[in-house]
């Protein structure tokens, strides 16, 4: 059987972010309950940003690493999203024309809540397995940024959403899919899936989501135990403590995935509380340092954690990876793939963190003048000219770095602009 997996992968976690610990403070949330969240910063979506903007400015770096003969390999592109900005159009139209790839492509969207990079990462490997064209590339696009207007009415969906602010963030990850798996190679036929349906999360409205905390912890915390379970029915002699080097989680926020962590290792591996600590910092922390500066970008953020564990793992030698991904409604995945040293030496060489550094940060006067200027670019706007020197540092803090953003929609119609 033929290799498959990741060639290349790249992180945009925006061009502005805040601290959360200002924003709980001015927002005076519990200060003990808001440290449960293992949260330290949030990229925050400018107006002139949107799905489309994160998910270009992710994949660029990886389209402009190749020869024209391997960019027109580019069979399919897969947008992955819940932000989407057209009952229709697919936003893969746009990051299609932007990254200017060969007409002779797929593309499409995928939505399925926060699984949906999953969905089209499997998709993306199960092309490239099928050989029905040898030697083409698939590139995933997953893309979320957050809204956080509550739709109003209905005693069943009552969450605290003051606590979903500081975690939820905004931007994509880029993932081109190969023969080639430099970057992580998939373990074939390894998949444990497990879904069904619940109310725990939703988008009723456009730009409004509504939901049930303790139902959506809840049926996570059922679906990472379930969806495991039947990954080791497929895979012979699998231990969730001794077969993965580093394990990665869909992460809302931290806390989330720490409690989700505890729960396996105490009913599978029968671990104490101190052996479940250790665990969790040598095995689990490593994927989560990316996911506590950016926040949760849905369906991208279980391949910004798996970015994050091969940046901060140590692979001395080759390192099986165990992968959790979990959609809200529901569904989920486990499945694994291994990195080598040469693999993580490749992945730095993109510099994700000296971007997450040299993002813009925010003061707290800046990001509520932003809440209130991001009504214009909600779903459906017609017509709208983009004020970019809204906040007048953050382009400034941009020069050098080729970005696209959003100018002018013109009867539905988005007009984007490269910015360098």
């Amino acid at each position: 059987m033929i290799t498959v997996g990741i060639e290349a992968m790249n992180v945009f976690g925006g061009t502005a972010y805040l601290d959360v610990m200002q924003l709980a403070d001015h927002r005076k949330l519990d200060a003990i309950r808001f440290e449960n969240l293992l949260m330290k910063e949030k990229a925050v979506a400018l107006p002139y940003e949107d799905p489309v903007t994160c998910g270009v400015n992710a994949a660029k770096p990886l389209v402009d690493s190749l020869s024209e003969e391997e960019k027109d390999s580019i069979e399919m592109l897969i947008t992955c999203t819940e932000s989407g900005i057209d009952f229709g159009k697919s936003i893969s139209t746009y990051i299609h024309h932007y990254l200017g790839l060969n007409r002779n492509c797929r593309l499409f969207e995928l939505k399925q809540a926060c699984y949906s990079g999953t969905a089209g990462f499997q998709m993306g490997v199960n092309f490239i397995l099928s050989r029905v064209s040898p030697g083409a590339k698939v590139l995933v696009v997953a893309t979320d940024i957050s809204r956080f207007m509550v739709a109003d009415g209905g005693d069943e969906l009552t969450s605290d959403w003051s606590f979903a602010e500081p975690s939820g963030g905004a931007g994509a990850v880029a993932i081109l899919i190969s023969e080639r798996p430099y970057i992580f190679q998939v373990d074939v036929g390894a998949n444990g899936y497990y879904g069904y349906e619940v109310m725990d999360t939703c988008r009723p409205l456009p730009d409004s989501g509504a939901g049930d905390a303790d139902l959506s912890l809840l049926s996570y915390l059922d679906c990472c135990e379930q969806a495991f379970l039947e990954y080791q029915k497929r895979v012979a002699g699998v231990d969730y403590r001794e077969s993965f080097q580093y394990l990665t989680f869909h992460t809302p926020f931290g806390g989330m995935v720490k409690g989700a962590h505890r729960t396996m290792m105490r009913k599978l591996a029968k671990a104490s509380p101190a052996e479940i600590e250790e665990d969790f910092r040598q095995r689990v922390m490593p994927g989560m340092i990316y996911c506590q500066r950016v926040g949760n970008i849905m369906g991208a953020t279980l391949f910004l954690s798996l970015a994050s564990a091969i940046d901060h793992g140590r692979f001395d030698y080759p390192k099986r990876i165990g992968c959790f991904s979990y959609g809200s409604g529901c569904c989920s995945e486990f499945f694994s793939g291994v990195v080598t040293a040469q693999g993580q030496q490749r992945q730095r060489l993109l510099g994700i963190e000296s971007m997450l550094n040299d993002r813009y940060q925010l003061s707290m006067h800046e990001y509520d003048t932003l809440l209130k200027g991001s009504g214009e670019v909600r779903f459906g706007a017609r017509n709208v000219r983009l004020d970019l020197q809204l906040i007048p540092g953050v382009l400034a803090s941009c020069r050098g770095k080729e970005r696209l953003y959003l100018e002018e929609i013109r009867e539905f119609h988005r007009e984007y602009r490269w910015f360098s």
